[in-house]
């Protein structure tokens, strides 16, 4: 994962540990005190908010824990395609694309952010500045040229 990725989901993580939960707690207590709960929707609405919250604080918790952060500044330079390269590449059809390969969870294609398990990046991964890949997909094959591999800081 990239810097700026574990930092995002760290910030995720405490926006909900610090400041959803306790206000959902706070709106469930309250619904609570209105008596029948089974009619309360915000009692109902509350409960099911406080799971998905759990829910996805242990994911963030799991998935922080587990994490190796790889700064792509700090890497020594390369012409070869690594996890957290920017990559760009020349498609059959004569257009320029640029990619940065990224972890799963920052995957962003409005911003050409791809995950590392992605077909395009398992094709250009370990090629250098200058090869051609061969790029497998549904819709048959296609070669990719690799025109530049850069490792700079990955923007959101």
């Amino acid at each position: 994962m990239t810097p700026q990725g574990w930092q995002r989901m760290k910030n995720e993580l405490y926006e909900l540990v610090n400041k959803e939960r306790p206000h959902v707690t706070q709106v469930v207590n309250w619904a609570a005190s209105n008596g029948d709960r089974s009619e309360n929707a915000d009692y109902q609405y509350g409960k099911r908010r406080l799971r998905e919250i759990d829910r996805r604080i242990r994911f963030l918790s799991k998935r922080l824990e587990a994490a190796e952060v790889i700064d792509p500044e700090l890497r020594e330079p390369t012409d070869q395609v690594f996890f957290s390269a920017t990559v760009t590449y020349l498609r059959e059809d004569g257009r320029e694309e640029t990619v940065a390969i990224v972890g799963i969870d920052e995957t962003n294609f409005p911003l050409n952010h791809i995950s590392w398990t992605s077909p395009v990046a398992r094709a250009l991964i370990k090629a250098r500045e200058g090869d051609v890949v061969l790029l497998r997909t549904p819709n048959g094959h296609e070669e990719l040229e690799i025109i530049e591999v850069r490792y700079t800081k990955i923007e959101s």
